[in-house]
């Protein structure tokens, strides 16, 4: 996660936003969190649908422009096309104001104050049926990330260390198998979750 922060923060350093990507399970919206957790930051996390229109998104962003607080907005990329390229626009307004070290600048017709530590952060997850490609414009605004899915075995074994188990490496591996075996040879329900959210939730 060091490498991911001082991605994350470099990004903030040039007034741009953040964009960690990758499958399920492995960290994008905890990274940010725990990421503004050890600045003392309040990070909001909304959840992107279909259903979000560029008003509510104009709402949020001028929020966290007036109070300074982070946005991480998760699988951005479900919001419709026709949308993103309204809030590219609301979004550089932001980051090209806080280029400028402005404390008020026009957002949506409006002027409005700007306090500096505010952040947007994007979380992605591509290859999923109903996801939008993000234009250009948009993309130039974040700074990517590549998330890798982590070693289960040995975020298992810390876990039941921490818990007070012996012999957790052997333990570990045990849990694994049968989450792996479960992935393999369970058929495939909306309901069954064998990642590593629900390992930790078991373990725990």
């Amino acid at each position: 996660p060091c490498r991911c922060y001082m991605t994350l923060t470099t990004a903030l350093h040039l007034h741009r936003g953040g964009s960690p990507k990758g499958p399920a399970g492995t960290g994008k919206t905890e990274t940010v969190k725990d990421l503004g957790k050890a600045l003392g930051m309040y990070v909001i996390v909304v959840n992107c649908s279909e259903g979000l229109d560029y008003k509510s998104m104009g709402r949020m962003y001028s929020g966290l422009a007036q109070t300074g607080a982070w946005g991480c907005f998760d699988e951005f990329n479900r919001i419709n096309i026709e949308v993103l390229s309204v809030v590219a626009q609301q979004i550089l307004s932001i980051l090209s104001a806080l280029s400028a070290n402005l404390t008020r600048f026009i957002f949506e017709g409006r002027e409005i104050n700007l306090v500096w530590s505010c952040g947007i952060f994007i979380t992605m997850n591509p290859g999923y049926a109903g996801r939008t490609e993000l234009p250009d414009n948009l993309k130039s605004m974040f700074r990517p990330i590549s998330m890798v899915v982590p070693d289960s075995t040995l975020i298992a074994e810390i876990i039941l260390f921490g818990e007070g188990f012996g012999n957790c490496k052997l333990l570990a591996k045990k849990v694994y198998t049968l989450y792996s075996l479960a992935v393999q040879q369970l058929s495939k329900q909306d309901h069954y979750d064998f990642g590593l959210r629900a390992l930790t939730s078991l373990l725990r």
